[in-house]
């Protein structure tokens, strides 16, 4: 099954690694003799669906993540594995759409307007007035 990570981008099955290991989760008997934790691999270097452009925008924006050009997420939270691989090809969709997002444009910095200082003041002022009424009274 192809993976749909954008209109405009869709990763083939025969690109995608799969494989299967015994679950610490829930499961009760069940979990020590059922395969349910899924790891979902994809060699982005190996990948022939990328341009370049993408395919050095992930190298970098992965990179902390990657193995050899390889990403790998890991699901294990639900008891089935069929559940498990719906969850890890999702997380894979997200994590690239993510990383191929277009950059936000930097803050510009900008300063308090007169009437935001204005009532900024003017709460102080009432804070210091609610805070000298509970004083106690000075002795005359």
């Amino acid at each position: 099954m192809d993976l749909e990570v954008s209109p405009a981008l869709t990763i083939p099955a025969a690109e995608l690694h799969w494989r299967f290991s015994r679950s610490s989760g829930p499961g009760g008997q069940h979990v020590n003799t059922s395969d349910s934790r899924v790891e979902l691999s994809w060699s982005i270097e190996a990948s022939a669906v990328l341009s370049q452009e993408q395919r050095a925008l992930l190298m970098d924006r992965l990179a902390r993540r990657l193995i050899d050009g390889t990403i790998t997420i890991a699901a294990s939270e639900q008891r089935s594995q069929l559940r498990n691989r719906e969850i890890a090809l999702t997380k894979l969709a997200e994590l690239v759409v993510s990383a191929l997002a277009p950059t936000a444009p930097p803050r510009r910095k900008s300063r308090p307007s007169r009437g935001s200082k204005m009532r900024h003041r003017a709460a102080k002022e009432q804070r210091s007035a609610t805070k000298q009424q509970r004083r106690r009274p000075a002795a005359e």
